[in-house]
């Protein structure tokens, strides 16, 4: 259910919000592993001793994570569409996943172009910002779809929601947090 959901958004079929639940526990479930791996990545930061990195980067991408549900629910409610907020919300978390088939498509074609002749670096440059395009355009679909809005206010909702948490994840740097190192030391 979940699976074609994702799948029906993915292609731009709005039927595909009808496959999510508008339910607490089903936007919990939605939520979990969109939680869990920032926690296993800064249980790995911290392991290689960047303790203060790996909780301030925990902090930024959990803040990222859960201020989306949060936009979600503002522009329902301005737009007069709460109702509708849980199931789009849930749809929002779970249409996150299609960076993984995006990639895994970018990833095939860019050893094919490479094998081709083409310079690697403007290839990767291009496949990955066509994965990027295509996910902005499926977070706007799935703003559209799941809140019934037109396309301008799906738009205003796609850069409220780039800017909040993009200013979340950056926040740290932002803030003269150093980045951490390229050398990662072994694992005891």
């Amino acid at each position: 259910m979940i699976l074609r959901g994702i799948l029906k958004l993915g292609r731009g079929d709005a039927k595909g919000m009808a496959e999510f639940s508008g339910a607490k526990e089903a936007f919990s479930a939605s939520l979990a592993p969109l939680i869990a791996f920032p926690l296993v990545g800064a249980v790995i930061t911290a392991i290689s001793g960047d303790w203060q990195f790996a909780v301030i980067g925990l902090l930024s991408r959990l803040c990222s994570v859960l201020a989306l549900p949060l936009i979600v629910y503002e522009f329902s409610r301005i737009f007069d569409r709460t109702s509708l907020w849980l199931r789009a919300a849930t749809a929002l978390n779970w249409c996150f996943w299609l960076v993984l088939p995006g990639i895994f498509v970018a990833a095939i074609l860019g050893s094919i172009l490479i094998q081709a002749g083409l310079p690697m670096t403007p290839v990767e440059t291009v496949l990955l910002g066509g994965v990027g395009f295509y996910l902005l355009w499926n977070r706007w679909f799935v703003f559209k779809a799941g809140l019934q809005l037109n396309g301008w206010q799906a738009l205003l909702m796609l850069l409220v929601s780039l800017l909040i948490t993009g200013l979340f994840a950056m926040l740290p740097w932002i803030g003269g947090m150093h980045l951490p190192s390229a050398s990662m030391t072994s694992l005891p």
